[in-house]
């Protein structure tokens, strides 16, 4: 099942306190980047972002889940509707990620 574009519209709205958000469209889904790293993505209206530290300790609960067959599991952001979590979360995830590849 393909992600709505009301949801990815919810969720760039909440991730509005962030600077430099972006996605990409992918096979009826969406990658998101924040300022230019892949944090994660929405997948069958789930917003799911990468196994970091960070991400693991502040939701050490939150179940893993695939993003499609075939792939890593990714966290499952249940608090979507709490901004001021959202912008934390992925401040702290940002430490971690890796410095985005450049394109030849």
């Amino acid at each position: 099942m393909a992600s709505s574009a009301a949801y990815l519209d919810f969720l760039l709205d909440q991730l509005s306190l962030l600077k430099d958000i972006s996605y990409r469209p992918m096979m009826g889904e969406y990658i998101i980047y924040c300022q230019g790293k892949i944090i994660g993505g929405i997948y069958d209206n789930r917003f799911l972002v990468k196994q970091t530290k960070s991400a693991r300790r502040l939701m050490p609960d939150a179940p893993l889940e695939l993003p499609y067959e075939g792939a890593k599991a990714m966290i499952l952001v249940d608090a979507i509707d709490n901004r001021e979590f959202l912008e934390m979360l992925l401040h702290e995830m940002l430490k971690e990620l890796p410095a985005p590849k450049s394109r030849k």
